[in-house]
C-alpha cells in the first residue's frame, strides 16, 4: 500500500548539512511524486522551494538550535526534551490517517529532541528513522573522542563511557549528553519503540546493529545524488586538492591543512564551522570559501585534481565523494570510513589509514601525476552513470520501504 501522506521530520527546515539536503530535498521530490508532505521543523528560516509547492506544508517553530540558542537554560531544557515540538507533531497527526501516514524522521538532535519520536510512536503511527549519524547509540552522535582525536570503541553509557572526556567542548557537556542520552532511551522510548530504520552505508549499518532492537527491520536506501550529466572534468588541467564539508575536528580539515603544507599543493576548503581558524594558521596559503550553493559548490569541484575526505570518525556516508565521480573527480578517502564503499581502490580513487598524516601525504603525493589522477576519474565517473543513485532512484527505494512499513503496521 502506497501513503498518501508523509510526515518529515528534521531539525531544520533549510538545508545545513547532510542530513537536511536528504531530509528536505526527499520531501519536495515525494511531493513532486504526487503525495502530500508535511514537515516539521524546530529551526528557520524555511527553505523557499518547500513553501512554494502546493503539495508541501511546512511547520515551522522558529526556534534556535541547541548550540546558537543564546538563552543557555532554555537550550539546555529543550536539548533534553522539546515539548513544543511534539505538541506540535501530535496536532498534526490528529488530523490525519495512521493507515494511510508515514512519519519519516531525519533529523532530531539538534533541536527537535527524542520527544517528536516518542510522539509519533504513542499516536500510533508507522515511524522510519534514517539513520545520518549514531545518535540513536552515542551520547556525542559519533562514535569518536574529540580530546584524543580516536574512533571511541567504549560501549555508550557504560561506566568508562560515563568517565570519559570525549565530549568537542567540555565535561560537563558530555555529562548532559549522558542525561538526554538516558532520558531518550528511558521516556523517549529510542530505540527500542522504533521498527523501521534506514541505513545509508555498510559500515554505518555494522556499527549501529548491535544498539537497535532485535525485531528491528534495516532498510537501506541510497543517499540521492543531485548532479546532471555533464562534459566530464579534465583533471589533468586541474591542480587543487579541495575538501568540502563542515569544518570541525571529527571531519578532519586540519589533517588535510597539515598534508597540503607539507606537500605545498594548492588546497581549497568549502564550507565552514570551528576549525576554520585553525586550517588558516596551519596552511596560510589554503582557500576557505565559507558555504557555496549546491551549483556553486560544484563548480568550485570541477576546478578540483582531486576531492580529499580526511575524516577521523565512523563517516556515514560522503555524499560528497558520489558527487565528485559524477564529475570525473577522483578521491583519496579514509579506510575507518564509509566514504570508502563510494570507490574502487586504484581504480576510482585512493584510500589512506584512517588518521595518518603520513599515508594521507604519501597518497596526495601520488595525485600529482596527472594521468594518474585521470584514469582515475575516468573510471569513477563510468562507474557512477552505470548505476547512478538520482533522486528518482532514491524517491523508488523509499516508496518499496514505505510500503513495507504500512504492510506490517
Amino acid at each position: 500500500m502506497r501513503p498518501d501522506h508523509v510526515v518529515v521530520l528534521n531539525d531544520s527546515a533549510h538545508v545545513n548539512g547532510g542530513a537536511a539536503q536528504v531530509g528536505l530535498s526527499s520531501a519536495l521530490a515525494l511531493a513532486q511524486d504526487g503525495l502530500q508532505v508535511t514537515v516539521i521543523s524546530a529551526v528557520g528560516p524555511v527553505a523557499p522551494e518547500l513553501v512554494s509547492h502546493e503539495n508541501v506544508r511546512v511547520l515551522c517553530l522558529d526556534q534556535h538550535d541547541i548550540l546558537h540558542d543564546p538563552n543557555r537554560m532554555r537550550a539546555i531544557v529543550q536539548g533534553l526534551w522539546n515539548q513544543q515540538a511534539a505538541n506540535l507533531l501530535s496536532r498534526e497527526l490528529s488530523h490525519l490517517d495512521a493507515s494511510k501516514t508515514i512519519v519519516h524522521v531525519h533529523g532530531w538532535s539538534k533541536a527537535l529532541s527524542a520527544s517528536v519520536l516518542r510522539a509519533a510512536v504513542a499516536n500510533k503511527f508507522p515511524t522510519v528513522l534514517t539513520l545520518h549519524d549514531y545518535f540513536v547509540a552515542c551520547p556525542n552522535g559519533s562514535f569518536f573522542n574529540h580530546k584524543t582525536r580516536r574512533i571511541c570503541t567504549l560501549r555508550p553509557l557504560s561506566l568508562k563511557c560515563a568517565v570519559s572526556n570525549c565530549d568537542s567542548r567540555s565535561y560537563s557537556q558530555k555529562v548532559w549528553r549522558l542525561g538526554r542520552q538516558a532520558l531518550q532511551e528511558s521516556a523517549g522510548g529510542i530505540p527500542r519503540s522504533i521498527k523501521h530504520f534506514i541505513t545509508i552505508s555498510e559500515l554505518s549499518r555494522d556499527v549501529l546493529r548491535t544498539f537497535l532492537p532485535r525485531q528491528a527491520k534495516l532498510h537501506t536506501v541510497d543517499n540521492p545524488v543531485q548532479v546532471e550529466v555533464t562534459e566530464p572534468v579534465d583533471v589533468t588541467r586541474n591542480n587543487e586538492f579541495v575538501y568540502v564539508g563542515r569544518f570541525s575536528k571529527e571531519k578532519g580539515p586540519e589533517l588535510f591543512a597539515r598534508a597540503a603544507a607539507q606537500l605545498d599543493v594548492p588546497a581549497t576548503f568549502i564550507g565552514a564551522g570551528d576549525c576554520a581558524e585553525a586550517i588558516r594558521e596551519i596552511y596560510p596559503r589554503a582557500v576557505v570559501t565559507g558555504w557555496l550553493d549546491h551549483s556553486e559548490m560544484l563548480r568550485r569541484l570541477r576546478k578540483a585534481r582531486v576531492l580529499v575526505v580526511p575524516s577521523l570518525w565512523y563517516e556515514t556516508y560522503a555524499l560528497v565523494v558520489a558527487e565528485a565521480a559524477a564529475l570525473g573527480v577522483p578521491a583519496i578517502v579514509p579506510d575507518t570510513s564509509a566514504a570508502r564503499e563510494r570507490i574502487i581502490e586504484g581504480v576510482t580513487g585512493l584510500t589512506f589509514r584512517g588518521g595518518s598524516l603520513e599515508d594521507l601525504v604519501a597518497k596526495m603525493q601520488a595525485f600529482r601525476d596527472p594521468l594518474l589522477a585521470a584514469a582515475l576519474g575516468r573510471a569513477a565517473r563510468q562507474r557512477f552513470w552505470q548505476r547512478p543513485a538520482g533522486m528518482a532512484e532514491h524517491v523508488r527505494q523509499l516508496h518499496a520501504v514505505y510500503e513495507e512499513v504500512l504492510r506490517s503496521a
